[in-house]
């Protein structure tokens, strides 16, 4: 009989709670065991294990959970700037570990957590679920074919919807010090995705970033929705006392005093609502990116310029917007004798296009499929954002290899 693989969490969170411990408790329950939950916040912590039958002890000390529980791997959902601490931890403690994206925030976290899993011999592995989404995996392929030849331009560009965008301005991730920013925060996934479709690794980045829509461009803000003097006129309002939010959330509040609803127009919002950067790969290959944060739909298009043609890829979906409640998927394929070629694609379901249930099977059952995403690649993602940072605050190009030495 197998034995079962012993994880402890930390942060409690609704990602954790959704991606990890419900499907781990519930269909895993063969092969893997939750035996500690730690979060900052008690009372979420004690919800989290409510959900999953009571079955995960609840430690008040991270440290005492990695002595007492003694797991195999720790999983790591926690605020993205406390992930290098949970996770040198851990890997000191002889747990291996799995980390929400990012990896982490700026260069100096990044170079410890590189430094410990070395010295250690433990495995970091970085959860990059749009590997595992269906429709990137057949632009991978065929990104790799004869057609479009030996990619020299990608060109990249995410939109997020007024819904979905907000909310990284209404929560945490809305201080620099909290999530890098967006650069790092949302776009770490995207640039994985070249970084893992070209094969190859980034050499220098050229950004620019500003916050046109959310922060402080309004005179009809307050502190946070539940009690806001606008609330009837502000298309932005949530109510976090119905629905998902209120146990999770608007129940836990008094412990921490974090608010999930604060208002996405407040001085101390410090990240860009609009980026835009050009990259320069070790192969020469080069790829122009750009983020907005307050789009009429949800989507983003891809297209990858090679020797031998041009692949065009485009996604859109979304709670709101013109396609609000579908998902339009398509990949064409353009070569030099006038064909167009457009590839059929089937509709995913599940969380991120398919990616969310692919990947939590392959990281419990250990598949070597080729896509599970290790510290090194979690790195080099992280450190476009980095770069991209450091290109807005000092006005130049920044190369890599000034950030992280692997």
């Amino acid at each position: 009989m197998q034995k079962k693989r012993r994880y402890a969490i930390v942060g409690a969170g609704n990602r954790c709670t959704y991606m990890y411990a419900i499907p781990i408790a519930r269909d895993y329950a063969d092969i893997a065991v939750i035996v500690g939950v730690f979060d900052t916040n008690a009372k979420r912590a004690d919800l989290l294990q409510s959900r999953i039958g009571g079955q995960a002890p609840v430690y008040d000390d991270f440290a005492a959970m990695l002595d007492e529980a003694k797991p195999d791997v720790v999983i790591v959902t926690s605020i993205d700037s406390t992930h290098h601490t949970y996770i040198v931890q851990a890997l000191l403690a002889g747990c291996d570990v799995i980390s929400e994206k990012p990896l982490t925030i700026d260069e100096d976290k990044c170079a410890l957590i590189l430094d410990t899993e070395r010295r250690t011999g433990k495995k970091v592995t970085v959860t990059f679920n749009l590997r595992y989404m269906p429709f990137m995996g057949r632009l991978k392929e065929l990104a790799g074919g004869d057609t479009p030849g030996t990619i020299t331009h990608v060109h990249f560009e995410w939109f997020l919807d007024t819904r979905h965008g907000a909310d990284y301005f209404r929560r945490w991730h809305r201080r620099k010090a909290n999530s890098g920013g967006l650069l790092v925060h949302k776009s770490t996934h995207h640039f994985d995705i070249v970084n893992w479709v070209l094969q190859d690794e980034p050499a220098e980045v050229q950004a620019f970033g500003a916050t046109r829509f959310y922060g402080p461009t309004r005179t009809e803000r307050g502190v946070r929705c539940s009690g806001c003097s606008y609330a009837g006129s502000c298309e932005f309002h949530i109510d976090i006392r119905e629905g998902g939010h209120k146990q999770l959330y608007a129940d836990c509040e008094d412990v921490d005093l974090y608010y999930r609803d604060a208002c996405v127009f407040a001085d101390e919002i410090d990240i860009e609502d609009t980026v835009s950067l050009t990259a320069r790969y070790a192969g020469g290959a080069m790829m122009s990116y750009s983020l907005t944060a307050y789009a009429p739909y949800e989507g983003f298009r891809i297209v990858l310029t090679g020797t031998k043609g041009r692949l065009e890829a485009s996604y859109a979906e979304g709670a709101a917007g013109p396609y609000a409640g579908q998902t339009l998927q398509s990949i064409r394929l353009f070569d030099r004798h006038n064909a167009v070629i457009d590839l059929p694609l089937a509709e995913e379901s599940g969380g991120h296009g398919g990616g969310d249930e692919r990947l939590l099977r392959a990281l419990l059952t250990g598949e070597a499929d080729g896509r599970q995403a290790t510290s090194r690649d979690g790195a080099l993602s992280c450190a476009i954002g980095f770069a991209a940072n450091r290109s807005i605050r000092e006005g130049k190009a920044v190369r890599i290899a000034d950030l992280i030495t692997f």
